[in-house]
C-alpha cells in the first residue's frame, strides 16, 4: 500500500500558539494559566479565591465535523495526500481549542468574541483544506460527498447548564455503544451523579474547578476530567450482556501473545494508520508493543524490519493504544512536548500491571486468516464530538469485569481492586482491503450473534486486557482529587468514551495461518 511519507511544515500561527501553551505551563504543570479568569475576577481569583459569577457560561471546547469519517471512497492514489490534509485539519482544531483555552479574559469582556476571533477564521481555514482535498480526490478520478462544503463550520460548547450545584453531574453510563462485540458489553445504569463541578479552586491533586456559574471542565490542564467522568463501580448495576450461543461449527480455539506492558517506554504522538507521514498525528501519547519501529514514517515496506517485543518472534504486529495519567500534580517527561503537556495530556504516565493480548474465534464458525498489514482501529478518539456511534470503550475493575463495564466513566474501584481497560476489536473482514479511507468500512463488529455482515468473513478476534494500579480518585465537594483519565486530542476534554486502540498485523512463518488453524481447530495456543 502506498503511503505519504513527507513531513508537514508547522505554521506560524501554530508555532506562536504552542509558544503561548509553553510559557503558561510553568512549573506547576497547569498548561492554560488564565482558563478560569473573567472581567470580574483578580489574578488571584484565577486560581481558585473568592470570584464573582460570570454573567455567561463560558464555551468550554470546539465541536467539528470528523471529515475522515465522511471520505469512504477515495481513490487508493490519493489517499496519501488527503490523510495529510485530514491530518492538517486536526491541527488547526488544536490550534482553535488553544486559543479558546488562552483568552478566556477577552471572551468575557467581549460575548461574539469566540465567533470574531475563534470560529469564523477556523471556518475558513477548514474551507482550504477541504477545497485541497476536494482537488486530489477529483484529480484522482474520486468523488467527493456532495455535503463537504457544510463541514467547514464548527460551534462552540458550552458547559452543562445542569452543573451548578454539587450532585448535578452529568449522568452515568447510558447504553453504551458495543452491540455485536465478543463480550457484549452494554451499559444502563444512567444517572450515576458523583458531583458537579461547581467549585474553584486549586485542590491537592493538582485538579482545578471550573466556578461558580463558569462551570470549568476540570483537570489538571484546564480539559478535564471533571467528577461527573467517574463513577463508584460498586453502585452501579450489572450491565454484561450473556456471550453470543455456540454452534456446533464454532472456532472455539484460543491464541495468546506475550509482548509485554512497554517496559522500554516506547512511546511517539504518531498515528501510521491514520495520519502517515506526519508527526504529531495523534495529538496525544501511545503505549507500543510488538512492532518497536512505528511511528508515522514507517510503511509496509519497513514494518518487517521493525523487530518485536513480542516472545513469538514471528508476531510483529503493532499494539498501540493512548497512555493512561494519573493528574496529581505530577508532570512526566513530555510536559514540555507537543501531544503532551502543550496540548493538555499531563500527569505521570501509568505503565500496565499487565497487557494479555489474545485472540479468539467466532462463535457460529471458521475464521480465515487475517491479511498481512491489516489495519484497525477499534473505538473512537472524538466521541466528545462524535458521538457515541464507534465507542467502544471498556472500563472497569478486577472483580467486576464479568458483571460491569463502563463506556462513558470512569471506575472508582475499591480498595485492592485493579483499574482495567478491555478491547475487544472488531472480528468481519471484507474480504479484500488491509485499510479503507476512513479506516472503518474494510472491517466490521458482528451482530449480536456473532454474525458477520454480508459480505464479509469471520477473522480471529483481537481482544486485549490492560490492568493498571491506579491510585482512588475520590470526589469532594463536586471536585475529583488524583483523576486519572486516558490522553486525547486537547478539546476532547479527556472524556472516558474517546478510548480506543489501534492494530496492524505484520506476521512471518505462517504465524497468521497458525493463529487462524488453533481457533478453527479448538485448542488454546501461545
Amino acid at each position: 500500500m502506498g503511503r505519504n511519507t513527507r513531513k508537514r511544515r508547522m505554521p506560524l500561527a501554530t508555532k506562536a500558539i504552542a509558544g503561548a501553551a509553553a510559557l503558561a505551563l510553568g512549573g506547576g504543570g497547569l498548561v492554560w494559566a488564565n482558563y478560569y479568569a473573567s472581567a470580574h475576577e483578580s489574578k488571584n481569583d484565577a486560581w481558585g479565591g473568592n470570584r464573582t459569577k460570570a454573567v455567561n457560561a463560558q464555551v468550554v471546547t470546539i465541536k467539528c465535523p470528523d471529515v475522515g469519517q465522511q471520505l469512504t471512497a477515495v481513490p487508493e492514489q490519493a489517499r496519501g495526500e488527503v490523510d495529510g490534509e485530514l491530518a492538517t485539519l486536526d491541527q488547526q482544531i488544536t490550534e482553535a481549542y488553544q486559543r479558546l483555552a488562552t483568552t478566556r479574559d477577552a471572551q468575557t469582556r467581549d460575548a461574539s468574541f469566540v465567533q470574531n476571533a475563534i470560529l469564523g477564521p477556523l471556518k475558513d481555514r477548514r474551507k482550504v483544506i477541504l477545497d485541497r482535498i476536494k482537488l486530489e480526490i477529483n484529480r484522482a478520478g474520486g468523488q467527493t460527498p456532495g455535503n463537504l462544503d457544510d463541514m467547514a463550520p464548527c460551534t462552540g460548547t458550552p458547559a452543562e447548564q445542569n452543573q451548578t450545584d454539587a450532585g448535578d453531574g452529568e449522568g452515568g453510563q447510558d447504553n453504551g455503544q458495543n452491540d455485536g462485540q465478543d463480550n457484549g458489553q452494554q451499559g444502563d445504569n444512567g444517572g450515576q451523579n458523583d458531583g458537579g463541578q461547581d467549585n474553584g479552586g486549586q485542590n491537592d491533586g493538582g485538579q482545578q474547578g471550573g466556578g461558580d456559574g463558569q462551570q470549568g471542565i476540570g483537570g489538571q490542564a484546564g480539559n478535564g476530567p471533571v467528577a461527573a467522568d467517574f463513577v463508584d463501580i460498586t453502585t452501579v448495576q450489572p450491565n454484561v450482556r450473556a456471550k453470543p450461543r455456540k454452534s456446533r461449527n464454532a472456532s472455539n480455539g484460543t491464541f495468546t501473545t506475550r509482548c509485554g506492558v512497554n517496559a522500554n517506554g516506547n512511546h511517539n504522538t504518531d498515528n501510521v494508520i491514520v495520519a502517515p507521514g506526519v508527526a504529531n498525528g495523534a495529538h496525544h501519547l501511545h503505549d507500543y508493543v510488538g512492532n518497536q519501529k512505528i511511528d508515522a514514517f514507517a510503511s509496509n515496506d519497513t514494518f518487517l524490519q521493525g523487530g518485536t517485543s513480542c516472545q513469538n518472534k514471528n508476531d510483529l504486529s503493532s499494539y498501540y493504544w493512548p497512555v493512561v495519567r494519573v493528574q496529581d500534580g505530577s508532570q512526566d517527561f513530555d510536559q514540555d512536548a507537543d501531544g503532551g503537556g502543550k496540548e493538555g495530556n499531563v500527569g505521570r504516565i501509568l505503565k500496565p500491571l499487565q497487557a494479555q493480548i489474545k485472540y479468539v474465534g467466532s462463535p457460529t464458525g471458521k475464521v480465515v486468516a487475517m491479511p498481512q498489514f491489516l489495519r484497525i482501529i477499534t473505538g473512537d478518539a472524538k466521541t466528545t464530538t462524535n458521538g457515541l456511534a464507534n465507542a467502544n470503550a471498556h472500563w472497569s475493575c478486577t472483580g467486576f469485569e464479568n458483571k460491569v463495564q463502563l463506556t462513558e466513566q470512569y471506575p472508582i474501584c475499591p480498595e485492592g481492586s485493579k483499574m482495567v481497560r478491555t478491547f475487544a476489536f472488531q472480528s468481519c473482514w471484507d474480504g479484500q482491503n488491509t485499510d479503507s479511507a476512513n479506516h472503518r468500512t474494510h472491517i466490521a463488529f458482528a451482530d449480536e450473534r456473532g454474525n458477520c455482515p454480508s459480505g464479509f468473513k469471520a477473522i480471529p478476534q483481537l481482544t486485549m486486557r490492560l490492568v493498571y494500579d491506579v491510585p482512588r480518585p475520590t470526589i469532594e465537594n463536586g471536585v475529583v482529587k488524583n483523576a486519572y483519565a486516558v490522553d486525547g486530542f486537547p478539546e476532547q476534554l479527556h472524556k472516558a468514551a474517546t478510548d480506543h486502540d489501534d492494530f496492524i498485523n505484520i506476521t512471518t512463518g505462517g504465524l497468521a495461518n497458525k493463529i487462524a488453524n488453533c481457533l478453527n481447530s479448538g485448542r488454546n495456543c501461545k
